[in-house]
């Protein structure tokens, strides 16, 4: 299958490089481990765990995260806004799949244990 250019912070849409512009370097480098990370703040590790558990198919956000959820983003404006952009990640993950675009190895997901 023909491939389309790589595609590179530079060359990336402005919210994929201001996203990527959020991160510390820090924060890049222990992503995989988040849950325990002194990088991250606490509202953050919240964060990325409602977008793993939207992601995962095997997991479910559950009422208890989203109740928590709730307390650190209180508006209803917020918790749209952040599952809004879990699930257009998750849209372009499989965008580019179908494409043959391959990961830039920034987050690589492992499979949860069974």
């Amino acid at each position: 299958m023909p491939r389309l250019p790589e595609l590179t912070l530079e060359t990336a849409p402005p919210a994929t490089r201001k996203m990527q512009e959020g991160l510390s370097t820090a924060q890049v480098a222990d992503l995989e481990h988040y849950a325990t990370s002194p990088p991250f703040s606490a509202r953050e590790k919240l964060a990325l765990t409602y977008a793993e558990r939207i992601t995962r198919s095997d997991q479910d956000v559950g009422e208890a995260l989203f109740a928590h959820l709730l307390e650190e983003f209180p508006t209803a404006a917020e918790v749209v806004e952040l599952t809004a952009i879990v699930a257009f990640e998750n849209f372009r993950s499989k965008f580019n799949h179908a494409l043959g675009i391959e990961s830039n190895g920034l987050c690589l997901l492992k499979k949860a244990d069974t």
